[in-house]
């Protein structure tokens, strides 16, 4: 264990010496994501006061939110306790509308109440939540007390992570509680997506490219995640994205591998054909389940930036050329039109039977020509 320990302490400070603020670090579960951030979190705090010099979403995190079920009156008045931490001191500052339009994007189906310590400088005591009324279910804005039903209910396990995700994404945006200047502070988001349904996985996906986009010209934003999908999203809108050519200095991707005792830091590319076999199969499973909807559309096009990046000429439209398509231009511009975030996050999820159909066409026409070995079920 002190062997794993220092290996995890020399590639956190390999993160902190990085002269990046974009990060991206893709591994299996079990090799050791949340103890890296860990290492990076004890490492980067003072070493006099002890205080953190950055926030940090992980398992730990989660920990601070624990439900009171009111077993004694039945449940009456059930709530989710939040533990006390060094973040309480920041509770004032946090923002309730803020919240609410994080939570928006998810269309959850109740509103939420805080309820502070007597003290209110001690921070939230706990959140209880209500049903929304029908005719308010559109609205982001707080509710007043006869538009929300009298009795708190326990929300689903889903929706409690979505919640703390969202609480911890408002907190982000306190500004100051870290420091001054170009990293001065940095924020640690350990694997954001691990109970969480697919389309719900690629809304958060958006709401962590706000995340980067709104602070990592000032902070050190570190992602660590299980999730292929997640990440390739994530690294597609870096890469590809409407503002590609702004994150393109700041960006670093890397695969957390394990090897017997050794843990390490590889590159995306020297690993590539771990990468597309992962993305396959992930689109692989999808077809097989008959659970194909927008977003896959921009893994899909990972896989073939990936295949046209291995051959050597960095466009799509020459790999679906490869594999059969006549009109590969007008093929990739359905693919990147596909591949917008808008367009799964605003619009339906499902996709419509000519696409679903484009879809499976080219996947199989990729199988057909580089005949990649995945798994069945």
């Amino acid at each position: 264990m002190g062997k794993q320990k220092k290996i995890l302490e020399s590639l956190a400070s390999q993160l902190i010496e990085l002269d990046k603020n974009i990060i991206l670090i893709y591994a299996f579960n079990t090799i050791g994501k949340t103890r890296l951030s860990v290492a990076y979190k004890d490492i980067t705090k003072d070493k006099k006061s002890g205080n953190h010099a950055g926030v940090y979403y992980n398992a730990y995190s989660e920990d601070l939110f624990i439900w009171d079920n009111d077993e004694d009156n039945d449940g009456a008045n059930v709530k989710l306790n939040i533990h006390k931490s060094s973040l309480n001191q920041y509770h004032t500052l946090l923002d309730e509308n803020n919240l609410r339009d994080k939570l928006g994007s998810y269309k959850p189906k109740y509103d939420f109440q805080f309820n502070y310590y007597n003290n209110t400088a001690e921070g939230i005591e706990s959140v209880q939540f209500f049903l929304e009324k029908e005719k308010d279910k559109k609205s982001k804005k707080a509710l007043k007390d006869d538009e929300i039903s009298d009795a708190p209910i326990k929300i689903s396990r889903g929706e409690e992570q979505i919640f703390m995700w969202c609480f911890f994404l408002t907190l982000f945006d306190i500004e100051g509680w870290t420091g001054e200047g170009k990293q001065s502070g940095h924020f640690f988001i350990d694997d954001p997506v691990s109970s969480l349904d697919d389309h719900n996985i690629f809304v958060t996906a958006s709401s962590v490219m706000e995340l980067i986009d709104r602070h990592y010209k000032t902070r050190k934003i570190i992602i660590t995640t299980h999730h292929i999908g997640f990440i390739s999203i994530l690294s597609d809108w870096l890469k590809k994205g409407e503002k590609a050519d702004s994150y393109k200095k700041d960006i670093q991707i890397y695969i957390l591998k394990k090897k017997a005792d050794e843990i390490k830091f590889a590159s995306p590319k020297s690993e590539v054909l771990l990468y597309h076999l992962e993305l396959l199969q992930t689109l692989k499973n999808a077809i097989d389940s008959d659970s194909l909807y927008a977003y896959h559309f921009a893994i899909l096009r990972q896989v073939l930036e990936n295949i046209s990046s291995f051959l050597g000429v960095g466009r799509i439209a020459y790999v679906l050329e490869k594999i059969g398509y006549d009109d590969s231009e007008d093929i990739s511009r359905i693919v990147n039109t596909m591949s917008h975030k808008n367009v799964f996050r605003y619009e339906a999820k499902e996709l419509v039977p000519d696409n679903e159909q484009l879809f499976k066409e080219i996947f199989e026409r990729i199988q057909n020509k580089y005949t990649f070995e995945l798994h069945t079920g």
